[in-house]
């Protein structure tokens, strides 16, 4: 019985051991990648551009929000001077609209994200470029994307955005 205590004794000490000697030589980053997804200048850039590409359909859209708007305002104002066709009629011509309105708010939705996605993505791949030229030029061992808690000095962000920053200019 205190053979194999003294076993596991010894079996935990070595562990410690190699596990303290390897933190010690190891050299561990972390990166946000929050910040690298909106600070950056390529982030920055692939916003402005999918605003540019998407603001005439977000403004038909509001255009087309406001409308409907006005005939549901317009519809239970003269309501009750309507026979009821009359007011069949336009509820119907309200629903179909309505309807045309929620289609093409869907389609917007998945079209931008959709290209919000492609244009994430390729800042990605350049921020991991930047990633590996940091983690090679300053012989990182380990670097991290999402990290609970770590002290400011294992942060390469800054580094890796101001590689980001000078490559999109």
């Amino acid at each position: 019985m205190k053979t194999a205590q003294v076993k596991w004794a010894l079996a935990a000490a070595l562990v410690v051991a190699l596990g303290s000697s390897f933190a010690q030589e190891s050299k561990v980053g972390y990166i946000n990648t929050q910040r690298i997804t909106t600070e950056s200048a390529p982030a920055k850039a692939a916003q402005a551009k999918l605003e540019q590409e998407f603001s005439k359909r977000q403004k038909d859209l509001a255009d087309l929000q406001q409308s409907l708007k006005s005939m549901s305002e317009k519809f239970e104002r003269d309501a009750p001077a309507m026979s009821e066709a009359q007011r069949a009629a336009r509820q119907k011509e309200f629903a179909e609209q309505n309807r045309d309105f929620q289609r093409k708010q869907r389609e917007f939705q998945e079209d931008l994200n959709g290209r919000r996605n492609e244009e994430l993505q390729k800042v990605l791949d350049a921020a991991n470029r930047a990633v590996k030229q940091v983690a090679e030029s300053e012989k990182y061992d380990l670097v991290l994307q999402e990290v609970v808690y770590s002290s400011a000095r294992h942060d390469i962000t800054e580094k890796v955005l101001k590689i980001l920053n000078a490559g999109a200019k």
